[in-house]
């Protein structure tokens, strides 16, 4: 049923797009407006992203700044940046003053810097251009570069009834009130309140006496994966930021942490896959190609050690030939395991899961390695066994592979905790790197103990 309906609405956004074409081709304005009137802000931005640049500007410049505003931060990061090219400066800072600080500072923020310069000049609203100024002048990737500064705050000696009058001005401004918070008259955050505190509150109370002051907060320089960390743990909405002196600045909001998690999802899967930087399949030959060579180019290095390692041991293997035939179910059980043990390992450092000593979990992994190396090796035992008839080579095989797990598991294991420590990110253990080392170390250690078994 669910395909079905995916089949369906296929085919309904195919026959929306041609329509939007249509209206477009023939500047067919009113019916253009009334039909993108019925789709919520992602609907059209998901329809302008199958448009040409040139469609998708004349639908942006036909309706008004409240729809494209949102539309614009719904867009493909690559179809956002063509639109913005074909717009000027004061028609994007028309755009942008319609935005939250957060989203107005990252639209901007992907303009050249000339650019940016030209639209920030042109926004008329001084605390808005200010605050978005504020907002660009944090490192990427933290918690500055993240909040928003739109927020509803209290003081501390201000009553209920007072509260309540002036928050109303503040709430006009903020999409979504999730919580409230307090401050003392230095600004600095020292509690919070929610709505339901305040509307069950005497009229007559004053803010410090109902307030609760065990508000979680994230610093403006905190790493954005920290600040997704510490919302995923307490289970936040959102969560307010201060700096140095606990100055209330801003608050981050459960969106932008989910864009985040994308984000960085996305980045592991690719250096999981061997790609050393973010790239989508829509990019040059040339990116591409940048962005996939390192990694093969070190599969080819891994590729070549292996021979050099077999070639090495041909001489001592001639009247063992069957041996070389079982190289390649070796090397391909060393890179599962250690991708299996790296992958489980960068899990739980991206979930803050792992703890207690690297020695610990070394220990954890050789055992398990042994159990599910023990295992897969009496079965290949009896299998080599029956169809050869050589007990020793069917021991030699055998032994090799539960050595082979277990070195691979102790691989898969190290390298990412090793990479974690080093402050590099452990996702590059679960792809090439850790399949190309554990091959070249798994075909080394089958030879050498079945050199040794067999006293070649």
């Amino acid at each position: 049923m669910e395909e079905i309906q995916e089949n369906i609405q296929f085919q309904l956004t195919n026959e929306l797009i041609e329509k939007v074409e249509i209206f477009v081709e023939d500047e067919n304005d009113k019916d253009l407006k009334a039909l993108l009137s019925e789709y919520h802000y992602a609907d059209i931005a998901e329809i302008l992203d199958e448009l040409d640049s040139e469609d998708a500007v004349y639908v942006i410049k036909l309706l008004d700044s409240d729809t494209t505003s949102d539309i614009l931060t719904e867009l493909d990061e690559d179809n956002r940046e063509k639109i913005l090219q074909n717009l000027s400066a004061k028609e994007i800072a028309e755009e942008v003053e319609e935005l939250d600080t957060d989203d107005a500072a990252d639209i901007i923020a992907e303009l050249p810097e000339e650019r940016q310069e030209a639209v920030i000049s042109q926004i008329e609203d001084e605390e808005h251009k200010a605050e978005i100024q504020e907002l660009l002048a944090y490192a990427d990737n933290t918690a500055g570069s993240l909040m928003a500064k739109e927020l509803v705050k209290v003081y501390e000696t201000w009553t209920v009834a007072g509260c309540l009058r002036r928050i109303r001005g503040q709430a006009k401004e903020v999409t979504r009130v999730h919580s409230i918070y307090v401050v003392n008259k230095e600004e600095k955050l020292i509690g919070r309140l929610s709505l339901k505190d305040l509307i069950v509150a005497k009229s007559d109370q004053k803010i410090a006496d109902i307030a609760k002051d065990n508000v979680d907060f994230v610093h403006v320089n905190d790493d954005d994966e920290d600040v997704a960390k510490v919302m995923a743990k307490y289970d936040l909405e959102a969560i307010p930021v201060v700096d140095d002196k606990q100055t209330l600045l801003g608050r981050i909001t459960i969106d932008d942490i989910v864009d985040v998690l994308k984000d960085e999802a996305e980045k592991d899967y690719q250096l999981a896959a061997g790609i050393t930087q973010d790239v989508e399949a829509d990019d040059s030959i040339i990116e591409l190609t940048r962005a996939r060579l390192p990694w093969l180019f070190l599969g080819l290095i891994g590729g070549v050690g292996a021979f050099i390692i077999m070639e090495g041991f041909q001489e001592s293997f001639s009247k063992y030939a069957v041996l070389f035939f079982f190289t390649p179910l070796i090397a391909a059980m060393a890179g599962n395991v250690g991708v299996q043990s790296s992958a489980i390992i960068v899990q739980g450092l991206a979930n803050d899961d792992v703890k207690g000593s690297i020695n610990s979990r070394l220990i954890k992994e050789m055992l398990l390695a042994a159990l599910n190396g023990t295992i897969l090796a009496l079965f290949l035992f009896l299998f080599v066994w029956i169809t050869k008839g050589d007990f020793y080579t069917a021991l030699a095989i055998s032994v090799s592979l539960i050595a082979v797990i277990i070195v691979a598991g102790l691989i898969g294991t190290f390298v990412p905790l090793f990479l974690d420590k080093r402050g590099i990110d452990p996702a590059i253990a679960t792809g090439p790197f850790i399949t190309t080392s554990n091959d070249i170390f798994g075909i080394l250690i089958y030879f050498w103990i079945a050199k040794l078994i067999l006293g070649i």
